[in-house]
Formats: C-alpha cells, sequence, structure tokens
C-alpha cells in the first residue's frame, strides 16, 4: 500500500510582505502531476493547512480545488490540524466530506481517530491526531503537563493491535533523545523546549508522518519521518531541498520511502557581492531572475538607491543588506565617562563616527564637521 505524505502546506502565506499564493497554485499542480503518476492509496496531509487560524479567501479556494482534484483522482484523504490552522474551521464539513474520502480531523475530542484500509497483506490503520497541548487534553487524561505527557497519554489510551499495519499522522515538536532536528527561522521553539518530545512514544507505529519542521528529515528512525514544507518560506531554508514523500507499506514490518523532488515557479536564494557584480548581465543569467531574494552587498561606498537598482534587475528582491566594513561591530571602541571630560567634541565625534562606521573621517569630513562645530559653539556664545 501506497502513501503521500505532505505537511505544511501554509496556504495564503505572505513571505517578507509577498503572497505566495500563485507559487502555491503552482507547486500544489505539480504535487496532483506525482499523485497521478504514482496513483497512491491515501494522501496524508500532516497539518499547517493554511498558515493563519483565519485563511484568506483565495486560500481557501485553492485548497478547495486541491482537494476536488485528489477526490477526482479516487484518492483518498487524510488530514490533520497544524498549530497555524484553526480546529474547528477544518473540522467543519468533516462528515459531508468522509462520503468521499476525505478524513479531516480538525479537533483533538479525546479520541484518536482511526480510518481502516485493507490491501492483500491485510489491514493498515491510519490514526489521526491533530496538533494538541497539553491544556487540550487534560479534560481527558489527568496527570498531563508537558506536550510529550500529552501525546503518550493519547497513545497509551488507544488500543492498538501492533500485529497490524499501524499509521500514524501528527504535528508536534519531535526530536531523538538528545538530538534536536533541523529547524528554520518560519518554525519557533518554544521557551525550554517545553513542545519537545521524545520519538520513541511512537514504537507502536510502523510508520509516523509528521508536520511542523520545515525541513524533510528522519528523527530516530528512517520511518519516523517529516515531509518538509513544499516551499521554501525563510531564508533560513535555501539549502533545504523540498520533496513529496513516497511512502509504500509491505507485509508488517516492510516500509520503504522515496522522497520526490519538487521544483518551485520562483526559487528562494541569497547573491552576495559588489552591485556592479550583482546587476551585471553574466551574474542574472546565470539564474531566474523572477526568483525571491536576499541580497547582500560588499560595496564600501554609500550606493544611491541601491533597493531600484537591483529590484530593475530582480523584481521579486525580498531582503537587502550590506556587509562591508561599516557594517561590522566595533567591540574596541569604549569611551569611559572619565574620558569623555577631557575630550573635546571633534574628538568625541571622531570616536563615535569609527565606532559606528569602523573607518576614520576623510579629511573632507573633517573639515565639515570642524565648521558645524564652531557654527554651534558661536551659536551657543
Amino acid at each position: 500500500m501506497k502513501f503521500i505524505h505532505l505537511s505544511d502546506l501554509h496556504i495564503g502565506k505572505r513571505v517578507n510582505e509577498f503572497s505566495m499564493i500563485e507559487d502555491q497554485t503552482y507547486i500544489l499542480k505539480e504535487i496532483l502531476q506525482i499523485m497521478e503518476e504514482e496513483r497512491p492509496d491515501g494522501l496524508l496531509i500532516a497539518g499547517d493547512i493554511y498558515d493563519k487560524s483565519i485563511p484568506t479567501i483565495e486560500g481557501i479556494n485553492l485548497f478547495d480545488e486541491f482537494l476536488t482534484s485528489v477526490v477526482r483522482l479516487g484518492i483518498p484523504v487524510y488530514a490533520i490540524s497544524g498549530n497555524h490552522d484553526s480546529a474547528d474551521r477544518l473540522n467543519f464539513g468533516g462528515r459531508i466530506m468522509e462520503a468521499n474520502h476525505v478524513y479531516m480531523t480538525g479537533v483533538f475530542d479525546g479520541t484518536l481517530k482511526k480510518v481502516t484500509m485493507q490491501d492483500e497483506h491485510g489491514p493498515v490503520n491510519v490514526y489521526m491526531l491533530p496538533f494538541v497541548k497539553p491544556a487540550m487534553v487534560t479534560p481527558y487524561y489527568s496527570e498531563v503537563e508537558s506536550y510529550e505527557d500529552a501525546v503518550k497519554a493519547i497513545i497509551d489510551g488507544t488500543e492498538i493491535d501492533t500485529s497490524e499495519r499501524n499509521i500514524l499522522v501528527a504535528h508536534q515538536f519531535v526530536r531523538s533523545g538528545t538530538m534536536l532536528p533541523e529547524q528554520s527561522e518560519s518554525e519557533l521553539e518554544s521557551i525550554g523546549g517545553l513542545d519537545q518530545m521524545d520519538a520513541s512514544i511512537f514504537e507502536s507505529f510502523d510508520y509516523v508522518a509528521l508536520g511542523h519542521l520545515h525541513g524533510p528529515q528522519r528523527i530516530g528512525r528512517d520511518t519516523i519521518r517529516y515531509a518538509g514544507s513544499p516551499l521554501r518560506y525563510s531564508f533560513s531554508e535555501v539549502k533545504q531541498n523540498k520533496s513529496v514523500t513516497v511512502v509504500s507499506l509491505g507485509e508488517k514490518g516492510n516500509v520503504s520511502f522515496e522522497l520526490i523532488p519538487l521544483h518551485p515557479m520562483r526559487d528562494m536564494r541569497v547573491i552576495k557581492g559588489p552591485i556592479t557584480a550583482l546587476t551585471a548581465k553574466e551574474t542574472y543569467m546565470q539564474g531566474n531572475r523572477e526568483d525571491y531574494i536576499h541580497a547582500i552587498l560588499t560595496d564600501e561606498d554609500n550606493i544611491v538607491d541601491a533597493i531600484g537598482r537591483l529590484r530593475s534587475v530582480y523584481p521579486n528582491i525580498m531582503k537587502l543588506e550590506f556587509e562591508n566594513s561599516m557594517s561590522k561591530v566595533n567591540e574596541n571602541a569604549k569611551t569611559s565617562a572619565s574620558d569623555v571630560q577631557k575630550k573635546n567634541p571633534m574628538e568625541l565625534f571622531e570616536e563615535f563616527f569609527v565606532s559606528q562606521n569602523n573607518v576614520e573621517l576623510k579629511p573632507e569630513q573633517k573639515e565639515i564637521m570642524r565648521r558645524v562645530l564652531e557654527r554651534l559653539e558661536g551659536e551657543r556664545v
């Protein structure tokens, strides 16, 4: 039996004020093409379907189109809510959708929802656990203090036949012992790691389809996996290879997976160098000019309208920063209170200028400042 594992679609997301809806439309069409070719027996969506608890209209319409296309392919859908979703909104119409084999679990109601499928090797049980916090679980289970306590209590309180093949779809922060998974800027970790749980609590499951972290990766063992987001949603993700995870279950104990690469409409990348080099034809022709760009300029001189010049070549530039001698922190520039009393205004200004820019004042700059200070002194007299 074959499944496609997705997560963290974040439909409707904006990155640096750029709407990602066009990119998401493009990548979901590519995922549909993969599904047509692979013909899986089910689609697992491990949370964060939307980016906001109140999704945009265009985001709702896009997910509706995607689900409708999946149903037309005759592929059952097993989807849960993530921490970005509104659990109640995802629950709406759930019983109607189940008639079309779309199983949406938004709100945790005290039970671990299960849907059973059959193949030549027997039953495959798909368990769906939406994102939970300890407070969501304490009405049903006592002595729950941590996230790990909450998820463990739910699993321990569920009758799971370990002789059968079992899949869990979940959206949590999972580690393996003291080893933390790869994270990016778009994933906020709780203070002190309170939201973490160990992968050992999932021993009852043959495959755990995780969502929450944006980099595709295994946790502890190959069959506990984050699918990752289908698109890069921050520049800390530029080195991540986005993919679709295809999971195959043979007889009990026989689980394999394959990562099928995704090809975005626009990539997200970092470019670095002087502005003349970055805007030169031989540079920008090496990549897609429509990509989302973080530009790091290394010019020492001030650049007039740097963002405008870059945008004329890279229309989707998202971020601009400078990296030169003036941008570096000068840790050696320290002036005590007693030193201030001993120095004249010009000396103090020169020290301040060096501390901010890591370069000395040029002679013409000194002359300008000298005149300004003389004029101010004259006005006080």
